[in-house]
């Protein structure tokens, strides 16, 4: 019966609620007359008016304050404090009435008599429905097989143990705090017990969960307990940030896997507003891949510091539509005033980008359309000069042509001493950007370089959410393998703020802290995801990882400098590098060869003419 009752539409909610305070006002006014009296009331014709008058009063109040709009399952302290404002004013209009009429045979009291018994079955008929919706009226500590301990006990902690009471995925078991003050109290009748003391209370009470609900706590706190964390049978969740929480109700569905931001051991890199809206605010911006990982966040970041107008411009249909309807939902949501225009069009299509720069006239173009897959690019060589190299040199030439005054290249540490196609396209692409900028054009030049980019196509942390839920194996290259991480609002927060600083031809690089293994990465999410390793010690573990053997073109680590001595910039984690690069005349012969070799498919001229001109990356071997 009960989820029939849940399944009733609003309307007919309401209308069984109202027909319940009208009998609740009958039964209170009878009990205010029997307390009164003396007797069990047998009402006279003008007692029974106040038998009809209480819940026409009472009702339309409940009414105007609200009441019926409630979720009992979810009636709490707000509600509660309404009904007895609610009440309130029905005892002060039920008892200026009476002393105003002085009816015989009603005695005056009544009218603080029922409101107060009116007032405490309303409240129990309320806690009864929230109980009894909820399916808390019985102990469904059976059916809940999963049992929780919530690691932190403050407001985020308490708003969950709530929604998890009317729930029944989950056995609130306890809480976890460090916090001296709040060890040892009890909340709504579930102990918060001492950080020390996890261990013991998993192995002993059977935990299967761990939520940690500190969305305000720092990075390295989170990392700390997340460490702690790594040896128990548990699987560890997260609630979402404070802004997400700040936006609604904690529920259930909010718990979300950890992101492995949380293993990255530093905090994203804070921006600078003043440095992100100079050149935005009231501007035409262009920016390139607009439909990409990287692109889109580009896309959201900018719009929202208010340009003119921006441009969106991508090869890929689907991805440039979903780009488009979100910000355009965006826009409209926050009133932001912005003209989005999509465009399809790839940039090795040197004519139409001309075109597009002398139609729109932007002062910036963020340039993120490139092939990023290392394998990928391995495999199709000249795709990926004519894709990253060319198409950067001729969004260039079409930003000189059109006089852009900032050109920002998104490139990657993959461009470092590169031992993959891919990476060495992409310091092709710097060197022709710094080469252009040495000729003191009116276009202000500059490149970001940076790491892995978490949750982006292609990256690892997607691909091992994929293999976990299917049972594994996560498959990891090289045991050794390391690699930067940052976050993708990390990435395009940088490449805003150092196109901002960019005096020409600078190539910044972000403090990312130190490299991760990335099997240390799959052996952390195995854990989190409270499973178990399988390996040689361990023969009956839940999931294996498995060694594939490195990638073509594929390094051990990556370097984000190739020159030393960087230099410090006005962010204290943005670093500009020192590194040489060819004059224009030299590399223009080079790209001339290239693009024969590319177009020619020709992947041995085409990677002899990369190794001439890239530091690190291999010559072909003679045949």
């Amino acid at each position: 019966m009960r989820f029939e009752v849940l399944a009733w539409s609003r309307g007919r909610k309401r209308l069984t609620v109202m027909g319940s305070d009208v009998l609740l006002s009958l039964l209170a006014t009878w009990i205010a007359f029997s307390l009164r009296l003396d007797t069990l009331h047998v009402p006279t014709a003008i007692q029974a008016r106040i038998y009809l008058i209480a819940p026409l009063i009472a009702i339309p109040i409940f009414l105007r304050l609200g009441l019926y709009r409630a979720i009992f399952r979810y009636t709490g302290q707000a509600a509660l404090v309404a009904t007895a404002k609610a009440i309130a004013l029905h005892t002060l209009v039920l008892s200026v009435l009476l002393f105003s009429t002085q009816w015989e045979m009603v005695p005056r009291s009544v009218g603080i008599l029922q409101p107060l018994v009116f007032l405490t079955l309303v409240g129990a008929s309320r806690a009864f429905a929230r109980f009894w919706l909820a399916g808390l009226v019985r102990d469904h500590g059976d059916k809940a097989t999963k049992r929780l301990l919530i690691f932190g006990a403050g407001t985020a902690g308490v708003q969950t143990a709530v929604a998890i009471a009317v729930s029944s995925q989950f056995k609130l078991v306890g809480f976890v705090d460090d916090d001296p003050a709040k060890v040892g109290r009890s909340i709504n009748g579930v102990m918060v017990s001492a950080a020390a003391h996890v261990h013991q209370r998993v192995l002993e009470e059977g935990i299967t969960d761990i939520l940690l609900a500190m969305p305000s706590a720092s990075r390295q706190r989170r990392l700390a307990i997340i460490q702690s964390l790594n040896a128990l049978p548990v699987h560890v969740r997260t609630l979402p940030s404070m802004a997400d929480l700040a936006t609604g109700r904690v529920t259930v569905q909010d718990f979300r896997e950890l992101d492995i931001e949380d293993l990255l051991g530093r905090d994203p890199v804070p921006p600078q507003p003043e440095l992100l809206a100079r050149d935005l605010a009231g501007k035409v911006v262009l920016v390139t891949g607009a439909g990409g990982s990287i692109g889109s966040e580009l896309c959201r970041s900018i719009v929202l510091h208010r340009p003119r107008q921006l441009v969106l411009l991508d090869h890929n249909e689907f991805g440039l539509y979903l780009i488009h309807q979100e910000l355009e939902a965006l826009c409209q949501h926050q009133s932001l005033g912005v003209l989005l225009t999509p465009l399809l069009g790839s940039v090795v299509h040197a004519d139409r980008m001309r075109t597009v720069c002398m139609d729109y006239r932007p002062s910036t173009i963020y340039h993120a359309a490139a092939y990023k897959h290392v394998p990928l690019v391995e495999g199709n060589a000249g795709e990926g000069v004519l894709n990253n190299v060319f198409g950067t040199w001729n969004m260039a030439q079409a930003a000189l042509a059109s006089g852009v005054q900032r050109f920002v290249l998104v490139s990657t540490d993959k461009a470092v001493r590169p031992t993959n196609v891919m990476g060495a396209t992409k310091r092709m692409a710097e060197l022709v950007l710094q080469a252009l900028a040495a000729q003191s054009g009116a276009t202000c030049f500059s490149m970001v370089r940076f790491g892995n980019v978490l949750g982006s196509s292609g990256s690892v942390v997607p691909l091992f959410r994929q293999q976990l839920a299917s049972g594994g194996p996560l498959t990891v290259t090289h045991a050794d393998v390391t690699r930067y991480f940052m976050t993708i609002p990390e990435a395009a927060q940088l490449v805003l703020q150092a196109g901002a600083m960019g005096q020409g031809g600078d190539v910044f690089v972000l403090d990312m802290g130190e490299p991760v293994r990335i099997v240390d990465l799959a052996r952390r999410m195995v854990q989190l995801s409270g499973l178990s390793v399988r390996d040689a010690a361990h023969p009956d573990g839940d999931i294996a990882i498995e060694i594939t053997g490195l990638r073509p073109g594929e390094k051990l680590f990556e370097e984000l400098l190739i020159g030393d001595n960087p230099e410090p910039t006005a962010h204290p984690r943005i670093m500009k590098a020192q590194e040489v690069c060819l004059p224009w005349p030299v590399l223009d012969g080079h790209l001339q060869t290239l693009r024969a070799a590319a177009s020619a498919n020709d992947d041995a001229a085409l990677r002899t003419v990369l190794a001439q001109c890239v530091q690190g990356f291999p010559a072909p071997a003679l045949a």
